[in-house]
């Protein structure tokens, strides 16, 4: 009798699914194969914070996800096999349609998307076209050096440090890192200068980026940021975006609830979609919607 007991015990705890819930970033979408891989928080009791490919019960829940998106969602886990339901955006709703320099939708580049050619002027005064960086993969960011809150644009610099920290060795060969002002009428190049060197960013492979109001609204655009002037100082989305080897845009990453982990291993398999030649030899080798203010 016991032991029935505790073999029916055991096959009803089997048949039951064990369900965690989490969130993350997404950084890839199958929907032929029903996956989605994400880099994920710390799910409470079941596993670390890592990147997972997981199993889609429900196909049709993948059809508004897209990588840089950021999601909730509850891990289902019984009789050795593994899926995810409950899948929600967490990516915040389009910014209010009104505002100054608030992009028509009909201009934002779509996720996989070739990014149209645009020039800038880098901190030491020389133009630079998102074509010149063709072959390296691109993740830019968008701030104004008046920025007084240390969670928002300074952040969104901290983030690409993680990224040059993660891969050194590939920061002006095959990874380019780049901050967009949208003050221009302040942030000349003297200024981007002086603001890449607070952060000990004035190297190679970073480009702090300003130019005119129109060549600099319409980069904003292409990605969907918004900023508008308030009380002397400006009001503005947050976003990061990353940009493959041949100029796709790979992700577009809203506000900043999500860690710098979770973008440098979105950054990480972009590059790893790709050779990069070492320079001490020939061999291949492989890395393996809106916050306001």
């Amino acid at each position: 009798m016991r032991i029935a007991l505790l073999v029916t015990v055991a096959a009803l705890t089997i048949s039951c699914a064990a369900r965690h819930p989490g969130r993350g970033l997404v950084l890839a979408v199958d929907p032929a194969a029903s996956t989605l891989t994400v880099s994920h928080d710390s799910i409470a009791g079941y596993m670390d914070a890592m990147v997972m490919p997981f199993t889609v019960r429900d196909p049709k829940q993948l059809a508004e996800v897209r990588p840089g998106d950021r999601i909730a969602f509850r891990v289902n886990v019984r009789d050795r096999r593994s899926w995810i339901d409950r899948l929600r955006l967490l990516s915040a709703a389009p910014a209010d349609a009104g505002l100054t320099h608030s992009p028509a939708l009909s201009t934002v580049v779509p996720t996989g998307g070739i990014v149209p050619d645009f020039t800038l002027t880098n901190q030491d005064g020389r133009a630079v076209s998102l074509s010149s960086l063709r072959g390296s993969v691109v993740a830019a960011t968008f701030i104004y050096t008046r920025c007084p809150l240390p969670d928002y644009c300074p952040r969104m610099i901290a983030n690409l440090q993680a990224i040059g920290r993660r891969f050194p060795e590939r920061v002006g060969k095959d990874l380019a890192l780049a901050a967009i002002t949208f003050d221009p009428q302040h942030d000349t190049p003297q200024r981007m200068k002086k603001y890449a060197e607070a952060f000990t960013a004035d190297k190679a492979g970073w480009h702090f980026l300003t130019g005119t109001l129109d060549d600099v609204s319409r980069v904003c655009a292409l990605f969907g940021v918004e900023f508008w002037p308030e009380e002397g100082l400006i009001t503005h989305t947050l976003r990061t975006v990353v940009i493959d080897r041949d100029g796709k845009l790979v992700a577009s990453v809203e506000g900043k609830d999500y860690s710098a982990k979770q973008l440098t291993d979105l950054v990480g398999l972009t590059l790893a979609s790709g050779p990069f030649e070492t320079t001490k030899d020939t061999r291949t080798t492989k890395d393996t919607k809106s916050t306001k203010r």
